[in-house]
């Protein structure tokens, strides 16, 4: 099987309703309670700059907002630390979507790992201003399983977009 920057296939067009689903299904593998394990991704984070790459005109710093005042009201956080950080990462990840599809899942992993890491900072910051304690440097684990998941995500992700091979002759395409 090829990888799927290899691939010649055309994708469908997205469907507004499975983004929405996705972001849904992100927001509920955040709510399940891990405890203080070092290294639990952010699926919120992970989902919002997947979309936010791949479909930057459908996808904005608008959902990160919403989806930030979420975070922020599930978790019980400092109010806007969730939504700053996902405003920032939204932004930075429309900016530089085109740069980023240029290269393989792989190196897009590797171009993802600065904006995950640079949202940990800002929630961070965040937190150590509203007086919050300094978690450790093992929090920062999120940043990296973030990244080794960005391939078999981009996968899921896509997937429904695929279209089913067809051979015909007569078509150049």
């Amino acid at each position: 099987m090829q990888p799927i920057h290899a691939s010649r296939r055309i994708l469908r067009p997205v469907n507004r309703l499975f983004i929405a689903i996705s972001l849904l299904v992100a927001l509920l593998l955040n709510l399940i309670p891990f405890g203080r394990l070092p290294g639990i991704p952010d699926w919120v984070l992970l989902v919002l700059t997947f979309w936010c790459i791949n479909q930057p005109l459908k996808v904005n710093m608008g959902a990160g907002f919403l989806l930030g005042l979420l975070m922020d009201v599930v978790d019980g956080s400092a109010m806007g630390q969730h939504a700053l950080a996902y405003v920032l990462l939204a932004f930075a990840a429309s900016g530089l979507s085109r740069r980023i599809l240029w290269f393989p899942l792989r190196q897009q992993a590797l171009h993802v790992l600065p904006l995950f890491l640079g949202t940990q900072v800002v929630m961070l910051l965040v937190r150590l201003v509203a007086g919050a304690e300094f978690p450790g440097l093992l929090w920062f684990l999120a940043s990296a399983s973030s990244a080794l998941l960005w391939y078999p995500l981009t996968y899921l992700l896509l997937l429904p977009q695929f279209r089913p091979e067809e051979k015909d002759d007569n078509r150049p395409i």
